[in-house]
């Protein structure tokens, strides 16, 4: 196909009536938009949630276990020099 060819099938294709479109598409596409963004703000308000109970959780373990503070130890130094 040549660039003359290509050029007058484009011509028809732009020329041509667009189809159609079912009365009710729009409102369709609303719904579904809406119904899509109440998951997306659900999904994000439980993953907040998460990443705060999480972050609570590390807080009260970190206070309990104190994981900074060197243990105790448990093996007495021998004695020398009595």
């Amino acid at each position: 196909m040549n660039r003359s060819e290509r050029e007058a099938a484009v011509q028809r294709i732009m020329e041509r009536t667009p189809p159609a479109v079912p009365p009710g598409l729009s409102a369709d596409a609303v719904r579904r938009g809406g119904r899509m963004l109440r998951r997306r703000r659900a999904a994000l308000r439980l993953m907040w949630l998460l990443m705060f109970a999480a972050t609570v959780a590390f807080v009260v373990w970190a206070l309990m276990a104190r994981p900074w503070v060197e243990p105790p130890s448990e093996v007495t130094p021998p004695l020398t020099g009595w």
